[in-house]
């Protein structure tokens, strides 16, 4: 069940990496390693840190999923871009997911609460970050004006929490992802921002 979910997560992380290959004029190759390093590159990182072989190297569907979804874009990409809306919904979840799982798994290799919380959020930012700063973008989570990167620390801190707590296993990581796909969800619905340096307007910014 958990790697059902971990491949649904990939799927759609990699459309959004397609995508902005497709915004960026990339062609098939760019696409398809936008796709890749976004649905992969946290994953990847927080496994090398936890000097342990990376999961996305274990089995075939972590490389097959999101060259998958980088091939519907590439035919698609218009009715991909109509959808966008329940394609933000599913990321939401692949976010809240991802952070959750990220933190318990490096606090099963050791780490700390607060060390495993910036795992966890690395896990679910880091492809992103990747698929930015190869499409020559600031990347999202230096200027996260719609709460990306802060449901995941949410998220992420929640599970630290209830793990130190000696609360293991798919309830607590399913409560820890809830909460980070709620705020994702309430910033996209009620549109709030997380705050500019104080005199700075939002037209001076990205």
């Amino acid at each position: 069940m958990s790697h059902a979910l971990d491949l649904i997560g990939i799927f759609v992380f990699a459309l959004t990496g397609a995508l902005v290959g497709v915004r960026r004029r990339l062609d098939v190759v760019g696409m398809t390693v936008l796709a890749e390093m976004t649905a992969l590159g946290g994953g990847i990182l927080r496994d090398l840190i936890l000097n342990v072989r990376p999961a996305a190297f274990s089995s075939t569907g972590y490389v097959v999923v999101p060259a998958a979804a980088a091939a519907i874009v590439f035919f698609w990409h218009p009715q991909v871009e109509r959808v966008m809306p329940a394609v933000d919904v599913l990321d939401a979840a692949g976010l809240g997911l991802f952070c959750a799982v990220g933190t318990e798994k490096a606090m099963n290799y050791g780490l700390s609460p607060l060390h495993g919380a910036l795992l966890g959020v690395t896990t679910a930012v880091g492809g992103g970050i990747l698929r930015d700063v190869l499409a020559g973008q600031i990347p999202l989570l230096l200027y996260d004006r719609q709460l990306y990167a802060v449901p995941a620390m949410l998220g992420s801190a929640v599970m630290a929490a209830l793990y130190t707590l000696d609360l293991h296993g798919w309830p607590a990581t399913l409560a820890a992802a809830v909460l980070a796909f709620g705020l994702r969800i309430a910033a996209m619905r009620l549109r709030l921002r997380a705050p500019l340096a104080r005199g700075v307007t939002s037209d001076q910014g990205p």
